[in-house]
């Protein structure tokens, strides 16, 4: 009996073994045939490109890209024993309060992303930090619910761009901002208005790059030979044709006038008048390009080309100009002045300045209404529409920015009736913007050609080549013969007329005054936008210059308002060195003698 219970046990202890070693077996065998997840050999990086710069003529960084990192870690993976080792050095590298990590590493179990917006400096060091952690043993391996050993440290993501402006407001609204938009988890930006709109296809990322190569047991990539590196090419950088030595302290005059004026906006613009290059575009009213302000709003427009208005006065001298082309006027012609009121059909015109008898080009020279309508009347409606289309007015000026309004013509059949023609040609009833007076005016000071403006210089790319922008080709619009005594008119406008606050001893100043109502509702108004555009030159260097001040409340006279901002941006071009006064060759006209 007792050999037989030995025997039982003897054999189910057999028996146990034999089943624990069939298990085993299985266990081995599954193990062997089942597919796993072993880790690659090699790893590979993308490195993403930029969006270009804008730079200014003198080399300053206007408007550049930074890239933006993310932080990520699994929490899973940090040892409780050093979770706040972890917090407080992430916290020292990073910059972020200990209390808000504590929080983020509270919010779920797992993956958490720690920051979006780490800039470049700071990833350097968090990727320092990074491995450091590894050596301290922060990190811990664990097991996923399939059964795969996961292992992840701290990791430094690229996770998008942002846009930096240096200079704060400097530029603006030509500069114009950007927007962000989400492209494959990836933070872009694009341009929305000015010359982040204009040149955004040219300042976006070209291409990506890409690294491959072997990895190393902390997933690190070898670099070697076996290795392969795609270099990116970001966007062009835009250099412009502006100083910011000169743009700042020009901005700094039309915010000191648009105080002094209590004015809504103060516009000037300076441009080379013999290759088109604008050398300051400055206006009163600026933003920041990444705090836009509700206040802003108004602000967000270039208004040397997105401001259209009645002209005024300033048309006078191109409505001059295309007599004298077809010579129905000579500038010695006598015209009545009608003592300061003319009754034309239905309309009263009247004269600031009243007159008896003036000469055709004193008609420039002392703003006459009268004289300016009665001369109208030899040109033809065609004439007036065809010569202003020439001159530019109403037609893009062709500058290198988006969203020019063009402004309102009459047709040829409203120019045909008499009042059309007069009011037209004194600068009502024709709706134009700064910048196409400017380029207009320019015929004056350039032997009747007239050159689209332009504010860049060229582009540059990724390895530093430089692609310069296309000039433009000077366009004849006038001969040169009567150019030039268009600009002997505007001289003398400047030395005897309404324009003498711009003289300046030694320079040869020439340019035209204009005030026009503001209309509200169909309605004109107790408002006024005023204007000066005109020209400096010295012996080598000419330039044209364009003021426009928006509802000026100290007063309503282009004399009082833009005649003086064109005075101190004159001299602001003496002073940093554009222009040298020669007093013996442009001498000031001594003062007529009474008899």
């Amino acid at each position: 009996m007792i050999n037989t219970n030995r025997s039982k046990k003897i054999l189910l202890l057999f028996l146990l073994l034999l089943l624990g070693f069939a298990i085993f077996l299985s266990v081995m065998f599954v193990n062997a045939f089942k597919t796993r997840k072993t880790p690659s050999l090699y790893t590979s990086e993308t490195s993403r490109s930029q969006r270009g710069n804008i730079i200014s003529a003198d080399g300053f960084h206007i408007a550049t890209t930074q890239k933006l990192y993310k932080a990520m870690v699994n929490t899973r993976n940090i040892d409780p024993e050093k979770r706040e080792l972890f917090i407080a050095l992430f916290s020292i590298y990073s910059g972020i309060d200990p209390k808000e990590l504590r929080a983020k590493l509270k919010e779920r179990s797992g993956t958490v992303v720690l920051s979006y917006q780490i800039d470049p400096k700071r990833a350097q060091y968090l990727k320092s930090l990074a491995f450091e952690l590894l050596q301290y043993k922060v990190f811990v391996e664990y097991e996923s619910a399939g059964g795969e050993r996961i292992f992840q440290g701290l990791s430094i993501l690229e996770s998008g761009e942002t846009r930096e402006y240096p200079y704060g407001t400097l530029l603006t609204p030509l500069l114009g901002y950007p927007h962000k938009i989400e492209d494959d988890g990836y933070t872009r930006v694009y341009g929305v208005k000015g010359l982040e709109k204009r040149f955004d296809e040219t300042l976006s990322a070209q291409k990506e790059g890409r690294q491959y190569g072997l990895r190393d047991v902390n997933n690190y990539m070898i670099l070697n030979r076996r290795s392969i590196t795609e270099l990116p090419q970001s966007g062009f950088d835009i250099k412009l044709t502006i100083p910011v030595t000169l743009q700042i302290k020009l901005e700094r005059i039309v915010e000191g006038f648009k105080a002094e004026l209590d004015a809504n906006e103060v516009t000037v613009v300076i441009m080379e008048s013999e290759s088109g290059r604008i050398l300051a575009l400055a206006s009163s009213n600026r933003f920041h390009p990444k705090a836009i302000r509700k206040e802003d709003y108004g602000a967000l427009n270039t208004s040397a080309i997105e401001y259209s208005y009645e002209t005024g006065s300033v048309i006078k001298p191109i409505t001059f100009a295309l007599l004298l082309e077809k010579g129905l006027v000579n500038p010695y012609d006598l015209v009545n002045g009608h003592n300061g009121r003319f009754r034309l059909g239905k309309k009263m015109i009247t004269d600031e300045h009243k007159m008896d008898q003036m000469s055709a080009e004193d008609v420039i020279v002392y703003s006459s209404n009268i004289g300016i309508a009665q001369l109208a009347q030899k040109l033809s409606g065609v004439d007036l529409y065809e010569g202003f289309l020439r001159f530019g007015l109403t037609q893009p000026s062709g500058i290198d920015l988006p969203y020019e309004r063009t402004g309102v013509m009459p047709t040829v059949r409203q120019l045909n009736h008499e009042i059309y023609k007069a009011t037209v040609a004194y600068g009502y009833g024709i709706q134009s913007n700064l910048m196409q007076l400017l380029k207009a005016y320019n015929a004056f000071n350039n032997m009747g050609r007239v050159l689209n403006p332009r504010l860049t210089e060229g582009m540059i790319d990724t390895y530093g080549r430089f692609f310069p922008a296309e000039s433009p080709t000077p366009r004849q619009v006038i001969s040169a013969p009567t150019a030039e005594r268009m600009k002997k008119i505007l001289i003398k406008t400047v030395h005897k007329g309404t324009g003498t606050r711009a003289r300046t001893e030694g320079l040869e100043i020439g340019g035209k005054t204009g005030t026009a109502h503001i209309a509200e509702k169909g309605r004109y108004v107790n408002k006024y936008n005023t204007s000066f555009i005109g020209f400096a030159n010295d012996a080598t260097k000419h330039y044209t210059i364009g003021v426009n001040v928006i509802q000026p409340r100290k007063s309503q006279f282009a004399s009082l308002t833009s005649v003086p901002a064109f005075k101190a941006a004159v001299d602001l071009l003496i002073d940093d060195g554009y222009l040298h006064p020669d007093a013996q060759k442009f001498p000031l006209p001594l003062p007529e003698t009474k008899h």
